[in-house]
């Protein structure tokens, strides 16, 4: 892979394939495709504060109602592997109106649900549907913007989508309380449906001309129909550079779940809150620091890009995308998780709650100065597969995250909230050291496994 020592001038024959869309209308489809994100990430979090109105519901424990909790993890990640690499195949647009529809009947069969069989099996189908929208975005915004823009672009993205993680668990706790979560998730399901009708009207094809797999197939038949392996897609990590930064990225993301899934049972406990509304409100700071933080980053992320190369006179190096990580990974993540453990325990009132809500806040603000720079490497050096690389990462995540979040609440039973807090915070400092590894040996590993890596002229 040509790198740190491919000379570049002002600009590739390449990059005009990125003038296709107008400015405006690039923006337009951004926009576009970060509401559907929203709404995916709304559908993900707000089950979570319905949990005890739904259990006494069905007659049913909290623990086994967090069951589907579980399986919408294990949805999400499944999903996310099966419509990345159709999507390269099919087209972005079309596998966006493919999962649309699991994603109305879904909701409405969860809404219907009258026993926990019934209300697993749709909470999957529900997540199934938009499972695919986070890597489908990055990989729209990898067709439509070029090198120096992209991080900007996937920073806005993430800014809109972690709207729905901000206002998901307040609206969902809101509802449970003074609605019903039934309606809740039919309204989901409304939602759904014009989402579908928005892109079927106005989302047009962003997949460059002559890659789809599909435009490789003779003409002759109207239809075709291809099985491929969604498991085929994880097998892009057996690069060392992105199984390095996924690995690193999902150790930060951890640090969120050790603040947010306890939440009842440390702050809430801690600070005398029952109310599931005023409980689903104190993701609110977290979900701000992350809008904060994608929007900070990736436009800071371009910058390192574009200055290094200057620098360089042209040269390109992947790894200096991930330089920008260094104050949220080493400063910003450790010490908000380590603090939040310490004032818990041992700051009471209404101090210890404000300075609770600014860790909150900052930990947003740091794991997303992570997680932003890795997923837009993630697209720059595996251009031709962004949407599958974007995929094996967030799925990745998900496995990773739902076995650390079984651990969480029996580890705060057994050692207290500062110790488990303190240990989040150990883990997110190595993951850190991971990230300062990569990038200071990222062309080594490159080069010891090779999975299609981009090139300057070709991304």
């Amino acid at each position: 892979m040509a790198s740190e020592e491919s000379p570049m001038l002002v600009s590739t024959p390449h990059e005009a394939i990125y003038d296709r869309f107008a400015p405006d209308q690039k923006r337009r489809i951004l926009f576009h495709v970060s509401f559907v994100g929203l709404l995916a990430m709304f559908i993900q979090v707000t089950f979570v504060p319905s949990i005890p109105r739904i259990a006494k519901d069905l007659d049913l424990t909290d623990a086994v109602v967090s069951l589907a909790f579980s399986i919408s993890i294990f949805a999400n990640a499944i999903g996310a592997l099966m419509w990345a690499p159709y999507s390269s195949f099919y087209g972005r647009r079309t596998i966006y109106l493919w999962g649309m529809p699991f994603l109305c009947v879904g909701s409405c069969g969860v809404a219907l649900s009258a026993s926990l069989q019934s209300l697993l099996f749709w909470r999957f189908v529900q997540m199934f549907g938009c499972s695919g929208a986070l890597s489908l975005g990055i990989g729209v915004i990898g067709d439509l913007y070029k090198l120096e823009e992209r991080g900007t672009a996937i920073g806005a993205f993430f800014g809109i989508t972690l709207i729905g993680y901000t206002v998901a668990p307040f609206v969902g706790g809101a509802a449970t309380q003074y609605w019903s979560w039934r309606n809740l998730h039919y309204s989901i399901g409304a939602w759904g449906l014009l989402e579908m009708l928005f892109i079927y009207l106005s989302l047009p094809e962003t997949s460059h001309p002559g890659t789809l797999g599909i435009d490789k197939l003779p003409s002759g038949r109207s239809i075709h129909i291809v099985w491929i392996n969604p498991l085929s897609t994880l097998w892009l990590l057996r690069s060392p550079n992105l199984f390095a930064v996924m690995l690193a990225s999902a150790l930060m993301v951890n640090t969120i779940y050790v603040l947010v899934v306890p939440m009842a049972y440390t702050i809430g406990v801690q600070y005398g809150i029952t109310n599931e509304a005023i409980i689903g409100a104190f993701f609110l700071p977290n979900g701000l620091g992350s809008f904060t933080g994608a929007l900070i980053a990736g436009r800071l992320s371009d910058t390192v890009i574009r200055r290094l190369r200057e620098k360089r006179r042209g040269a390109w190096c992947p790894e200096d995308r991930l330089r920008a990580t260094w104050i949220g990974g080493l400063i910003i993540v450790p010490l908000s998780i380590g603090a939040s453990g310490l004032i818990t325990t041992y700051i009471g009132g209404p101090i210890g709650l404000a300075l609770n809500i600014l860790c909150l806040y900052a930990n947003g603000v740091g794991v997303d100065s992570v997680t932003n720079p890795v997923n837009s490497y993630n697209v720059d050096v595996v251009h031709s597969r962004s949407a599958e690389a974007t995929a094996a990462c967030l799925a990745s995540w998900s496995l990773i995250l739902s076995a650390s979040s079984a651990l969480i609440i029996p580890s705060i039973e057994r050692i207290g909230v500062a110790w488990t807090n303190t240990i989040a915070a150990v883990f997110a400092v190595i993951g850190q050291g991971i990230i300062f590894l990569t990038i200071r040996y990222g062309d080594r590993m490159r080069a010891s496994i090779d999975v299609g890596f981009s090139t300057i002229e070709n991304n």
